[in-house]
């Protein structure tokens, strides 16, 4: 049974000067994946988008802004044993400083806080958020929230989503903390190994968010299943590509919207394809 309820819906408008807005999602950057760090430095210096909007799990784990230091962004240069939240941290001031950055939490970099968007110049969105583009409203969103079948995760998303579990977590020691994420990502791992299935967003619950935003797409990430999903009565769903340039067939994929609607970027391939106006 859909128990969802409805979110209080942020609204972000455009600037009229904004011609080209690329969405990204679920990149999972670690040290354990060079390359496709190096490929999300790359897309960020080479896009023509006038913002980028990562909506959640820019991060494969993040346990604090504390790992990033206070020079990270502004120093002439990185030293070259630089942590890897540093490198990140780099990439994302510099990009800021050529076009708009957002971010949006996931279920893996919940714990980005303030003091990094601060950093980057980069601004922190709620979840959901409605864009105001061109005249049409774009409802944004992670996607965990609206997977109603994973009742465990919910029920974990909600407790280290309260103020007091995070204070608490954050109150340990960094590398406490930083061992506690590497047992996280064990589970999860096995997890996917074994072949378990995870819950796909809840239709009956878009449509409700679609309703209450007056819009017409939902563009989300989280599920790894880059597709159209028509919900009927008018609405519909975008679901990001994952990443991950490290796998036999590489999967760097952008959401591009212009007036002339979206469009699915391939970054190493010369492949585009529409999705509709």
């Amino acid at each position: 049974m859909n128990t969802s309820t409805v979110p209080r819906m942020a609204e972000l408008h455009a600037p009229p000067s904004w011609r080209t807005v690329d969405f990204i999602s679920d990149l999972h950057l670690s040290d354990d994946a060079p390359d496709t760090f190096t490929a999300w430095r790359h897309y960020l210096e080479s896009t023509p988008a006038d913002a980028v909007f990562i909506l959640g799990d820019l991060f494969e784990v993040w346990v604090g802004d504390d790992a990033v230091s206070d020079t990270a962004v502004s120093a002439a240069a990185l030293l070259p044993n630089a942590r890897f939240e540093d490198r990140c941290a780099r990439v994302l001031g510099q990009a800021a400083s050529r076009m708009a950055l957002y971010f949006m939490h996931g279920n893996r970099d919940f714990l980005v806080g303030q003091r990094l968007m601060d950093l980057c110049h980069t601004t922190l969105l709620s979840d959901p958020t409605v864009l105001v583009f061109e005249g049409q409203r774009w409802l944004l969103s992670h996607g965990d929230a609206l997977c109603l079948g994973d009742v465990d995760y919910l029920r974990f998303r909600r407790q280290v989503r309260s103020p007091d579990w995070q204070s608490a977590f954050l109150a340990k020691p960094l590398a406490e903390r930083q061992a506690i994420a590497r047992g996280l990502r064990q589970q999860s791992e096995a997890r996917k190994q074994s072949g378990a299935d995870y819950a796909d967003v809840d239709a009956d619950a878009a449509r409700q968010w679609l309703q209450a935003a007056k819009a017409r797409t939902l563009i989300h990430g989280h599920t790894h299943k880059p597709a159209l999903h028509d919900l009927g009565q008018g609405f519909v769903r975008v679901v990001l590509s994952d990443w991950d340039a490290e796998a036999p067939v590489l999967r760097t994929e952008v959401l591009r919207l212009r007036s002339n609607g979206l469009m699915r970027i391939h970054l190493l391939s010369p492949v585009a394809s529409t999705l509709h106006p």
